[in-house]
């Protein structure tokens, strides 16, 4: 069965575009004339270009992408086959992208391949994480089970990532006008104020020469600034692409005070969930760790899960190899091991993610709420320097006009 994107008109001649699934373009014609509407053209979604673009790769939302597997989890763990839940998911005519991807991939399955070599076919649209939880289930037969954890996993990061992006529009938006403020005062208003005090040829307290001195290097300059700051931004995206330079910048990051032990938290917890999701599934420890590497961004976490992967291939203990890296919480660690004496590293894998996540939420809720109140000091107190500096001249003419 393959996808056909068409355009038809309905009795009242209100002209509507959409996808359907056929076995070909004249089963598509008759499904729309049941459907009581009249087919005006009827296209195989590889025959468009932009639709064959999509389908060389295919992308999805991290949203649609959680909603896909909620959807999927819910319909086979309703008994529904592999083939059918698919069917299901993909006759949502308002997510054409969607539905074309689905198409695909229930082509490819309809043809003999298993549901996670079929996602293959999208590689965009399904990362490896999402691949290999679903090999995982294939291979213990939970399918439902195994697809239900990683619809969990999907919706508890896509609400946290919702929940800080939230939380820092409003500090973003304050920092952007009070910066906005403190430039229109140092560009504008500075430089007037300047010429009135060249007019009494007095001396100027020193708080002012400076203001006046950055006054005017914004100015001339200002362009050239912000053109700098810019490369700089893009130069360091450049090189933190390379290896070497991305391992140095990664244990930067982890060293830092506040910023680094909240990178840490919540790359062990992802590594805890991910490794919990995968092993709960059947998949071994050495499959686990493969995919809980595969999901770091930090580098200094794949390398630790390289480290754990050998050791644990040698025969040495899980919670030993975690430790020697030196790169998790300890009460991560405690818990591996507590999990390693009672032969449930799974469970305790969870517990852990559960307490990490728990945590993060809660420094990120302190750190957010500390940054407006932080934001209006700092920036207040730049305005109330610039105040400062007009008004000292402005005292000292009046003190020498008493005099």
């Amino acid at each position: 069965m393959a996808a056909f994107e068409y355009v038809a008109v309905d009795a009242s001649g209100k002209r509507s575009k959409g996808i359907i699934a056929a076995d070909s373009a004249r089963a598509a014609r008759r499904a729309l004339r049941m459907r009581e509407l009249v087919p005006v053209d009827v296209l195989p979604v590889s025959g468009k270009a932009g639709s064959a673009g999509k389908s060389a790769g295919g992308t999805l939302s991290e949203k649609d992408r959680t909603l896909l597997a909620r959807q999927l989890a819910v319909l086979l763990q309703a008994g529904l086959t592999v083939d059918q839940a698919l069917t299901a998911a993909s006759s949502d005519e308002t997510r054409p992208d969607t539905i074309a991807i689905l198409q695909r991939v229930r082509s490819e399955v309809a043809e003999g391949a298993t549901f996670a070599h079929a996602l293959a076919s999208a590689p965009k649209a399904f990362p490896p994480l999402f691949r290999s939880v679903v090999a995982s289930g294939e291979l213990s037969g939970r399918q439902g089970e195994v697809m239900e954890r990683l619809a969990v996993y999907l919706e508890n990061t896509w609400r946290l990532r919702q929940k800080v992006r939230s939380a820092l529009i409003y500090p973003a938006l304050l920092s952007i006008m009070a910066l906005g403020m403190v430039a229109m005062l140092m560009v504008a208003v500075v430089p007037r104020l300047v010429e009135q005090f060249d007019m009494f040829e007095a001396d100027l307290p020193w708080l002012t020469e400076q203001v006046i001195g950055v006054s005017n290097l914004l100015r001339s300059w200002g362009w050239l600034i912000l053109l700098a700051a810019v490369a700089g931004v893009w130069f360091l995206i450049r090189a933190s692409r390379t290896p070497v330079i991305k391992r140095r910048l990664d244990r930067l990051v982890l060293g830092l005070p506040i910023i680094g032990n909240m990178t840490r938290t919540v790359a062990a917890a992802r590594f805890a969930r991910i490794f919990s999701t995968l092993s709960s599934s059947g998949a071994t420890v050495l499959e686990s760790l493969q995919a809980a590497r595969g999901s770091m961004t930090n580098s200094v976490f794949q390398d630790a899960a390289d480290q754990i992967a050998d050791k644990v291939r040698e025969g040495g203990s899980f919670a030993v190899a975690l430790k020697a890296t030196g790169a998790f919480p300890a009460m991560m660690v405690h818990m591996v091991a507590s999990g390693e004496v009672g032969r449930d590293i799974p469970g305790m894998m969870t517990r852990s993610a559960d307490f990490l996540e728990s945590e993060f939420e809660t420094a990120t809720a302190t750190a957010l709420s500390l940054m407006e109140p932080l934001i209006i000091v700092v920036l207040g107190g730049l305005v109330g320097l610039i105040v400062l500096s007009i008004m000292l001249p402005i005292l000292q003419l009046n003190t020498m006009a008493l005099q």
